[in-house]
């Protein structure tokens, strides 16, 4: 990859061996100008090894690579994975970064001295300018509250952030916990206006419980009748390693617009959790349930009918990543990790969403398939994820290797595999408002 450039560079001297103006350049003084001009490291030009591409089939754009393990987030082109340009970070990544419609970069980073972490922590979220100039930095990091994973721009311009909250002590006796740890992190949502930093909206998993351990403690209930109502000592019996008191691990989350919805993904519970984003935020810490009830319990879930004690329908996901819905469709994509010991390999699922919500005790309450891929190669058990291009292809990130671009026929027209931890990509068109408010 380095001769590459350095043929690059071989071939910019010889256009120029005619031009007058070159009499005052030597080669070492060259190659600092090419350096200088393009902001990127010689060494480090390329992001690692494009191992097919067709031109012909793939969707022509660029990709936005958040590397956790390295904390980068660059932008690609992807016919030999040139980094077009480079980041300066503050500080590490909380996992997403994503570029917005005037060019600026919403990225979650974490704390450098958080009370407590799990895999994913944040604590951090900042706007960042093209120029690299922070113009909005918040903390939502304290004793108990960490934000984590993944967090989006809604439409009002407030800032979504997913975030555990601790829970400890009698909290965890009034609510018949009756789990092994002292403390548990719970899962929670909050809406910041960025103008003023103040929370305007948010949803706590805490409030939308049911168990079925301790008639004396609250929530209690057979917890087959309650789908919308979350089971506090489920524990996945496919699970491996231990939670350490972090029981959902919600790793991602997605905004419906058209709906005003929430697709919570929940990692160690292997579904997804669907939120109505239209209470208030007293409303939401009620108990009702169903579409536009205005409540807070779930509004729906699929991916694994076991966590609420469902024997009709079958499990789906072995955890899952990234619930990303698809752009003029009533479909939603999610990437299923797989687990080692019972299903050792990825796929991606998309899955059709029915017009109206309705969760239902002892029903199939899962989502029709209407389209997967899988291939032997393909499996990252973390991260990872999936996005649905403008010309029907999908873009996949294989969390422990790299990328992978699929026609809807299920064809490879594009792979790129590095070392790194890939947490998403995202894709963008060359003319899209993010690509040219970069001014590369």
């Amino acid at each position: 990859m380095k001769a590459l450039y350095i043929l690059l560079v071989v071939f910019f001297l010889i256009s120029c061996s005619n031009d007058e103006a070159m009499d005052d350049f030597t080669e070492k003084e060259v190659i600092e100008e090419i350096e200088d001009s393009t902001s990127v490291d010689p060494e480090n030009v390329f992001a690692g090894e494009v191992t097919y591409y067709d031109a012909v089939k793939s969707e022509d754009g660029l990709v936005l690579v958040n590397d956790a393990a390295s904390n980068r987030i660059y932008l690609m082109e992807k016919e030999e994975s040139i980094i077009l340009k480079e980041w300066n970070l503050p500080s590490g990544i909380g996992n997403d970064g994503e570029l917005l419609a005037n060019g600026n970069l919403l990225v979650a980073l974490t704390d450098p001295d958080p009370v407590y972490s799990f895999g994913g922590f944040g604590g951090r979220v900042a706007i960042i300018t093209p120029e690299e100039e922070i113009i909005w930095d918040y903390k939502y990091s304290d004793s108990i509250n960490l934000a984590h994973h993944d967090i989006e721009m809604l439409p009002n311009g407030n800032i979504l952030i997913l975030a555990w909250e601790k829970k400890t002590g009698s909290e965890l006796v009034t609510k018949g916990y009756e789990g092994p740890y002292e403390s548990v992190y719970s899962e929670k949502l909050v809406e910041i206006n960025p103008s003023d930093n103040q929370i305007v909206w948010e949803w706590h998993a805490w409030d939308h419980l049911v168990q079925n351990s301790s008639s004396e403690a609250e929530d209690f209930g057979e917890i087959s009748e309650h789908p919308e109502r979350i089971n506090l000592n489920y524990i996945d019996p496919l699970k491996d390693g231990s939670y350490n008191g972090d029981i959902f691990h919600a790793n991602g989350l997605e905004y419906d617009e058209s709906r005003d919805l929430i697709y919570l993904s929940v990692n160690y519970y292997s579904e997804i959790w669907v939120i109505d984003h239209s209470t208030t935020a007293e409303e939401a810490k009620t108990t009702k349930g169903g579409f536009r009830d205005r409540g807070g319990d779930l509004v729906y879930r699929f991916g694994n009918p076991s966590t609420y004690n469902n024997l009709n329908g079958k499990r789906t996901f072995f955890h899952n990543h990234h619930p990303n819905l698809v752009p003029n469709s009533n479909t939603i994509l999610v990437y299923s990790n797989g687990i080692l010991s019972e299903d050792p390999h990825s796929v991606v699922f998309e899955l059709e969403i029915p017009e109206i919500f309705e969760l239902n005790a002892q029903r199939d309450n899962e989502l029709n398939v209407l389209w997967s891929f899988s291939h032997p190669d393909l499996y990252s058990p973390k991260v990872s994820g999936a996005q649905r291009l403008a010309n029907g292809n999908t873009l996949i990130t294989e969390g422990t290797s790299g990328y992978w671009e699929v026609t809807d026929s299920g064809e490879i027209v594009w792979r790129f595999e590095s070392e790194g931890f890939f947490w998403r990509g995202y894709h963008y068109n060359r003319i899209s408002p993010e690509i040219l408010n970069l001014n590369l």
